[in-house]
Order: structure tokens, then sequence, then C-alpha cells
């Protein structure tokens, strides 16, 4: 059980609350031209990439994705192509909610107040956040924050726009690398890791694991 009661709970939205199917589509995209395992380095290089491109001044989110296509062509030899990047972008409004998450996010808030916070564009989110079937009380991006996650500016725009203190949220993410490392070292005591298996369970960082939505709510009471 989780014996905390915050003010907030604060998530992260792209592959702990939607599907984040960037991989799938890459796949889609670029399947036809690699055999299985150049394509699995592809991906992987994507997604280095991808965190590697966020690191850095804010830019926007279409072009994090289009960086990070071009220079994982570049690295597996693969001709790049602006339009082909542009599909990966344009695909991500389009997805769903991983198919725990209405559930768990509907027992949430009748106690609590739910906060999302993004890697994303605001001309993108809504659209997420709309699959989600459950009320949020604020939804923070990187492009208003003028950061993206892991840098702890993104969390700290987080904590003026709701005028409270790092103890006083459960930030819930299904990632060490893109928030759970920074919440640790913002001084958030109270960190709930939904394992959706593309990240292992590091314990050193004071989490909670749980299974999916439906589990954070039942470990809360509910």
């Amino acid at each position: 059980m989780i014996d905390f009661e915050p003010k907030y709970i604060t998530f992260d939205c792209y592959g702990t609350l939607t599907n984040f199917r960037m991989a799938d589509v890459a796949r889609q995209l670029y399947g036809d031209k690699l055999d299985a395992a150049q394509m699995d380095r592809f991906v992987e290089y994507f997604r280095g990439y991808r965190l590697d491109e966020v690191l850095g001044a804010w830019k926007p989110f279409r072009d994090v994705v289009a960086n990070a296509v071009r220079r994982t062509c570049e690295r597996t030899g693969m001709p790049y192509d602006e339009a082909t990047a542009a599909k990966i972008y344009d695909a991500v409004p389009k997805w769903g909610p991983h198919p725990d998450v209405p559930e768990g996010l509907a027992r949430l808030a009748k106690k609590y107040r739910l906060v999302i916070l993004s890697n994303a564009a605001d001309e993108q989110i809504d659209s997420n956040v709309a699959k989600l079937g459950a009320p949020f009380y604020r939804v923070y991006t990187a492009q208003q924050a003028q950061a993206y996650k892991p840098l702890q500016k993104a969390f700290e725009y987080m904590f003026a726009q709701l005028d409270c203190n790092p103890e006083d949220v459960l930030h819930v993410s299904s990632s060490f690398r893109y928030d759970l490392m920074t919440a640790y070292d913002m001084g958030i005591r109270h960190k709930a890791f939904v394992n959706r298996r593309h990240e292992p369970l590091n314990p050193y960082y004071g989490v909670t694991e749980v299974s999916g939505i439906p589990d954070l709510a039942s470990q809360l009471g509910l």
C-alpha cells in the first residue's frame, strides 16, 4: 500500500497512459527495407536519439522526431526522407490508452486531482488525453515548459503552475530515464513505476512498482 495522501497525482502520458507506438510506426515504414535484425537495431537507435534530442534547449517535438529519424537513418545507412519522419510525428495524436488505463483513472479521479506532465506538443496532447476517458485537473506539456523531461526545468514548471512542492505529489511513470530518476533527484519522495516492460525496475530510486493504473488505485486504497 502507498501510505500517502497526495495533493496531486502527476503522470507521464506517453508510454505510461497512452500506448506510445513510435517503434511500431517505424517498423511499418521501414520494415520492408530492413531485415529483422537491422530493424531491431533501427528501433533501438531511434529510441536513443529521441532521448538525446530532448536533453538540450527546447525545440518543437516535430523537430525532435525528425532529427531522431535523420540520425538513425544516417547510422543505419538508410536514406532520410522528411515526409516519412512527418508520418511518424503525425501518428502520435491517433494513439489511445493502454487497456488498463481508463478503469484505473476513473477510480483515481473520484478522489484525487490528476495532472499530466508530458513531453508533448500542444497540438497533439489534447487528442491523446481525450482518449484516456478521465478528467484531468491540469495538463502540462514540454512546449509550455520550454523544456523536456528528464530536465528538471520541466518539473519545476509544473510545480510552479500547481503552486506546490515535490513532496506534495505522487509521480507516476513507466520510465526511469525520462521521469523517475529526475523525480528522485528533485526530492519527489512518492513515486510509482508502472511496469510496462519497456524499462526494468530499479529499486534504488525508491519507487512503488505497479502492474497498471488499476493496481495503483488499489495501492491507494481505492
